[in-house]
């Protein structure tokens, strides 16, 4: 009985993949969840360079946009199925110099202080969008968090010199 036991190979194929399945699911899952990661950071850099030409070309100054006023026209250009307009944060800086320009994401989040001073014509601006990314598959040895909560920050710079309007 022992040896008939031993020769089968019925069900080889089902141990088998039970042993491979726990490590290939886990995988799959990371490589989707970075994609989405990679997909949602190339989304805000996009509204992020739309956001920046409204301040680089002068029209946010001519039309006086508030703080409030500019975030709204940056939701209005976020997918609603990629983000949640009330996480994303925006901090819109004008500097003397490209030198003096602080352009570190993890500090200015972590600071908190979002300003919005689009500047005049002529001068250095820094627009940033900010958005904590929530994370699903972490638990499986992966985690590419830099926030607590398992959160990753994602973050687009766009620095600049305003045009002459």
């Amino acid at each position: 009985m022992l040896r008939q036991f031993r020769r089968s190979a019925q069900g080889s194929a089902a141990v088998e993949f039970a042993l491979v399945a726990p490590a290939f699911f886990a995988l799959l899952f990371a490589i989707i969840e970075t994609s989405i990661v990679f997909l949602a950071g190339q989304v805000l850099e996009t509204i992020n360079q739309q956001a920046a030409r409204m301040v680089l070309t002068g029209q946010a100054q001519n039309a006086a946009y508030t703080q409030s006023q500019f975030a709204t026209y940056v939701c209005n250009q976020v997918p609603a199925a990629l983000f949640a307009c009330n996480n994303i944060s925006i901090d819109v800086e004008s500097y003397s110099s490209f030198s003096s320009a602080m352009l570190d994401c993890n500090t200015a989040y972590a600071n908190g202080n979002f300003q919005y001073n689009p500047g005049g014509a002529g001068q250095i601006v820094v627009v940033r969008i900010f958005y904590p990314w929530q994370l699903i598959v972490t638990g499986l040895g992966w985690n590419p968090s830099n926030l607590s909560g398992n959160k990753r920050l994602l973050c687009s710079t766009a620095a600049f010199k305003n045009e002459p309007f």
